[in-house]
């Protein structure tokens, strides 16, 4: 446990408020409605914290009502140490008896939530943890990470990560949680060809690191290597310790990608169903959804689809659930301005037309789930696409979770800020708690935890997100 100092100043003017990093500056020149200073314990490895502050106003021009302030303060400086805050909410309620003094000291009503990362205050509670896996790292950018809970229990992530997406220096890297530490990562894999006679390396970037832990055999590392989207093809490695170390790495049958973003399925049977798809270079490139299935942990392939014309509907990176029985749901994104959805009765031997959903989709990557209980989550941008762009913004990111995988509910915003915060994924482990790890401004990989029993749907309103 440690202690953390935290200055609140806040400041109002008729009309309302900016917001700012450090607070409200005041609009019509008055001084701050409150300067408060709070000390409070947080657990042990927390660095941010919110507090939700009312505030009694008694004086002009707001007298007789209540602010009601969000703020979200982080830090990773020490013990007793100021924390930098900003506001994440504003607004104003009216309260029948406001009783107070001057101006110069208001009645305080502090309730402090220890939880992390830009929520909703009532879904606060769900949210158990949300932290960087690193903080900084050999690679100007990463992306497209990937967690899995291993046989023995353990956590292990990857990503990819370089200079930029899609430069030849780009490899695939890994982390392990260890006594509630990750690990400094390690490069596992990158997509060096062979060298010329003067020592010069070819070299391709690799892609969409993508893990998956069998009921029985090794840990399994897919990714993608080759110069771009239309022209990669699909490699596999495995490790029989947990992630510590990786057999060599060796590039699957022609014409197999291998779960080309989202983990893998094993089914009832044992068989692993790989959701996978491919881009073309054509114009309008034909973006199509296909399955890999394998009854022996990867030796052998069978190619299911592709199950659209890539056209109508324009799909990749699906995400596998189960529907109970052999039906199954496979859904993700599209080009179309929503999620894609398309359903198989028979445990994904041949699958149905393909539709558009409920939830919007912005042309970028998401994450799916089927719990433990029968309910689903899927983890998305709340957004659809910008006309004339090729998506739309990469924030919120959101989380929604649905009884049938037809009707969704809003449950939590893991991130609102401006900034892209993308390409999640998400499992279940053992012990019953949600893991999701996401590109965080393409700097950094975040990993939030989420007791999913603490989840408070609420309906979404016109397909919007509610306030």
């Amino acid at each position: 446990m440690k202690k953390l100092k935290a200055t609140f100043a806040t400041a109002f003017d008729s009309a309302g408020a900016d917001e700012g990093s450090h607070g409200w500056s005041p609009a019509c020149g008055t001084q701050p409605v409150v300067t408060t200073q709070n000390e409070f314990t947080a657990p042990a490895g927390r660095t941010e914290f919110r507090a939700r502050l009312s505030y009694c106003l008694s004086s002009a021009p707001l007298a007789g009502r209540v602010l009601v302030g969000t703020f979200t303060s982080g830090s990773s400086a020490g013990a007793d140490s100021p924390v930098a805050t900003h506001v994440r909410s504003f607004g104003t309620r009216q309260r029948a008896r406001c009783a107070g003094p001057s101006l110069g000291a208001l009645a305080l009503l502090l309730s402090l939530i220890f939880s992390l990362g830009p929520l909703a205050f009532a879904a606060d509670a769900a949210l158990l943890k949300s932290e960087f896996i690193y903080e900084s790292g050999p690679y100007p950018q990463i992306h497209a990470s990937t967690i899995v809970e291993t046989s023995r229990g353990d956590l292990v992530a990857a990503w990819f990560g370089g200079t930029r997406e899609k430069h030849p220096d780009v490899g695939i890297w890994v982390a392990r949680l260890v006594d509630g530490k990750w690990t400094p990562s390690v490069e596992v894999a990158n997509g060096v060809q062979y060298r010329k006679a003067d020592g010069t390396e070819v070299r391709h970037p690799t892609w969409n690191p993508v893990l998956f832990q069998p009921k029985d055999g090794p840990l399994m590392l897919f990714y993608k290597d080759g110069p771009n989207p239309e022209q990669w093809w699909g490699v596999l490695t495995t490790s029989t310790d947990g992630g510590k170390t990786w057999e060599q790495p060796r590039r699957l049958p022609e014409g197999i990608l291998g779960p080309i973003k989202n983990k893998p399925v094993q089914l009832a049977n044992g068989d692993i169903l790989c959701p996978t798809s491919n881009e073309t270079h054509e114009k309008p490139s034909k973006w199509s959804v296909h399955f890999e299935r394998s009854s022996d942990l990867g030796k052998t392939w069978q190619l299911i689809g592709p199950v659209n014309d890539g056209v109508k509907i324009q799909a990749i990176q699906p995400s596998i659930l189960f529907l109970g029985g052999d039906k199954l749901l496979a859904l993700g994104r599209s080009r179309q301005d929503r999620v894609f959805e398309i359903r198989s009765d028979d445990g994904g031997k041949t699958w149905g037309e393909m539709t558009l959903g409920t939830l919007p989709n912005n042309n970028s990557g998401t994450d799916a789930v089927t719990l433990k209980d029968g309910r689903h989550l899927i983890v998305y941008n709340h957004i659809g696409g910008t006309p004339g762009k090729w998506g739309g913004k990469r924030t919120p990111l959101n989380v929604a979770v649905s009884r049938d995988a037809q009707t969704w509910q809003a449950t939590l915003v893991l991130e609102s800020e401006p900034g892209e915060y993308s390409y999640p994924a998400i499992i279940q482990t053992k012990d019953g708690l949600v893991h999701i790890t996401y590109t965080w401004k393409r700097q950094r990989v975040k990993h939030a935890v989420i007791d999913p029993a603490k989840l408070q749907p609420r309906d979404f309103v016109n397909g919007e997100w509610p306030k």
